[in-house]
Formats: structure tokens, sequence, C-alpha cells
């Protein structure tokens, strides 16, 4: 009863329940936008609910306690209907919380306790995010510039957006802040001619970038260290970080800037693709512990906007020279990554991943396909520049005019 009391307040779309035999439905009832279809397999799944709200709901989803016609969909439903969601996290759930902080709490991102938090998700194996990722082993938001293009090439597109913006050239020393598996520095090394120094705290992406370097030829021209951006030393013309500052958290992104900015030649340029989320959400989110800070990202956090420019300009003499908001590719990434893992299923299962695993899995990709298809949370490339960065003018020189 409580449970249901809850979602009387979806108002947006419509979500039909189904549970032992009784069907409900919530929202607009003439709706034709997000309609999802639930059904619930085992009554724990009130329990969970009531107990952890939508860590919960994550929760029994990965026991198949319930399930769903459309999962991103319903995780469309309550991000568009934000009262519905908070609604879920009340109550009982509230209760759930200071526990879930206290354990993330102890998961902060120290030297060690970062290199623990990467290793927990990227550490899981090469060969399960080999299984879905693209051959360029891109792990972030592509650019799909053809509403035909594959996931392959959106990669690729994004990687050379990114190498673009920072006017690459043969003469760069390029700094790379979170190698992934090497698809970054390959690019950059291999398109623009430039020397790539990346850095990761992941020793399974450390072994497969220096694999994939060795055998693309690129050895002289990439290097690839095992090593905190925190310990970084050495001096750069261009940086570059894709998608990795949201594993620095709250108190870290000062720092974060502040070594960027320490790092860059005074001329220097960087390139920050990041996901994000709503100015007006993040200081609730940052407090409290979802279920991708519970099982996906320990340790993370997803900045908002105003939060990166103000630690940008309090910690660094960076400053925000360009922005592009690609919030809308996120949206089909995830579609073509759930679309990948679907169809690998059954080699994900040779590897040893039970259904447990597999369904939380499943739920995050969907969980993360539907809060960016509502712009609950965003995805933005952020050029930063060194006051001694000059652009040439794109007009001719005014000198002489006077005359």
């Amino acid at each position: 009863r409580v449970v249901r009391a809850r979602l009387q307040s979806l108002s947006d779309g419509r979500l039909t329940l189904r549970s032992a035999g009784q069907v409900s439905t919530f929202g607009n009832q003439d709706s034709s936008d997000l309609q999802a279809d639930v059904t619930i397999l085992d009554p724990a799944t009130w329990t969970a609910l009531l107990q952890r709200g939508t860590v919960g709901a994550a929760e029994s989803y990965a026991k198949g306690f319930w399930v769903a016609d459309d999962l991103a969909t319903v995780t469309r439903l309550f991000a568009r209907n934000q009262a519905a969601l908070r609604g879920m996290d009340g109550g009982l759930a509230k209760l759930s919380q200071p526990l879930l902080r206290l354990a993330s709490k102890l998961r902060r991102n120290s030297r060690a306790g970062a290199r623990s938090n990467i290793a927990s998700h990227y550490d899981l194996s090469n060969e399960f995010f080999g299984l879905w990722l693209d051959p360029t082993w891109t792990y972030s938001a592509g650019i799909f510039e053809e509403a035909e293009s594959s996931m392959e090439q959106a990669s690729v597109a994004k990687l050379d957006r990114l190498c673009r913006k920072l006017n690459l050239q043969a003469c760069d020393h390029l700094l790379e802040i979170g190698s992934g598996w090497g698809s970054m520095a390959m690019h950059a090394a291999s398109r623009y001619s430039c020397r790539v120094t990346t850095t990761t705290i992941s020793r399974e992406q450390f072994q497969l970038a220096n694999q994939r370097v060795r055998a693309a030829g690129l050895q002289d021209r990439v290097k690839v260290l095992f090593c905190d951006y925190r310990d970084l030393e050495g001096r750069f013309d261009k940086l570059v970080s894709v998608e990795m500052i949201e594993a620095v958290g709250h108190d870290q992104f000062p720092s974060f800037f502040s070594q960027c900015s320490r790092l860059l030649s005074p001329a220097g340029i960087a390139a920050i693709q990041a996901i994000t989320i709503a100015d007006q959400a993040y200081d609730r989110a940052r407090k409290q512990v979802d279920f991708i800070r519970q099982y996906i990202f320990p340790g993370s956090t997803i900045p908002s906007l105003t939060r990166l420019l103000e630690c940008s300009t309090s910690a660094s003499d960076l400053r925000l020279v360009g922005m592009e908001d690609i919030t809308a590719h996120y949206t089909r990434t995830l579609w073509e990554w759930r679309r990948s893992f679907y169809r690998t299923l059954d080699q994900a299962r040779a590897l040893g991943y039970d259904e447990s695993f597999l369904r939380l899995w499943e739920y995050y990709l969907a969980y993360c396909q539907g809060g960016f298809a509502e712009r609950h949370i965003g995805n933005v490339q952020l050029v930063f520049a060194k006051p001694g960065h000059r652009v040439p003018p794109p007009i001719p020189s005014s000198a002489g005019l006077e005359s």
C-alpha cells in the first residue's frame, strides 16, 4: 500500500503494474508518451522498495524479482517524475541512507582508495568489456554524425572532435588523464602524429592499452603510465580527459583542476568530456548514495557544470573557452551498448558471470540511458585554456587601419 501510494505522484507518462493477478495503472491514463509495463514476480520486491527505495529497485531487479517490457522507459518515467523518484527514497528507505553513506565514505578517493574504486569496475576483466564495446574499445559517449553511423564510427568521430578542439599538431605533447583501453591516445598519435602520455590506475586497462599500442606500432609516440593523476610530473602542450572526472569525487575536483593547470604549458589548452547532472540536483545527488555509487562506480560523483566551473576558477588559472553539449548522442550510445550487451549474454555467461551480475549490468545500462534521454544527466565537451593561450584571429589583422 505504501509503495502504491508513492506511485500515485507519477503524472507524466504511464506505468502499468502487474502483481499477483492484479493490474494497476499510474500516471496519465491518456498519455501516449512513455508507457511502461512492470510485472512483480516475487513479493519480496515490495519490501526491497519500502526499505531501500531506488537502490532496492535495482537490487530486486538483479535478483529477478521483477521484469519490465522496456527497462529504459521505466527509468525514464522516474527521471521525468522527480517527485515520484524522491518519494521512493522516502519513509523507511531513508533509514538505509546513513549506512550507505558510511560505506561510501570508507571508499573515498585517497590514492589507495581511488585505485580500489577503479579496480572494482574496470578490472572486472578485459574480456567482459570486449564483448560489447566497439572495436575502438571506447567506453564513453560517441558522436553520431549520421543517422546510420555505427558505434565504431561514432567513437572515432568523438575522438577526432576532441583532437580538433585541441588543434593537435605533430609538434605537440598531449597528456591524457584516464587512458581507458588506449583509444584516445592511439587516435591522437596515429591521426595527428603527436606524442602522447596517457595514464590509468586500472591494471587491466594498463596492460591491454600497452598491448594495443605495441600492436599498432605506436610505442615510439605513446607512453602508457600506471599512475594517479595527482602524481604526474612534467609539462605538456595539450591535455585531454574523457569521462574520467566523474571518478574524481566532490572533494577532489579542485585538486584535479589545479593539477591540470600545473601540468599544462603557459599557452596550453585542455579538453574535458564530462558526464554532468543538473545544477539544481547536484547537492542532493552528491549526498545520496544511489544504485550507481553503491554497485557500479564506488567513490564517484557526477559533477554539475557550476561545480566544475567553480573549481576551475578557484583552484586554477584555467578559463573556459568552449563548450558543446552532446547529451543526445549518449542516449544513442547507451542503446548501442545495450544491444551489444544483450547479443553477447551467452558469451558473458561462458566467462563465468552469473545471472545476478548480468541483470545488474543490464539495469545499469538502461538506468543510464533513461537518465540521458530525460536530460537528468548530461554530457559535455569543455575546452579550458591557460592565460597564455592565443587563438589565431579569424579575420585579417587590423594593424595599419589607423593610417
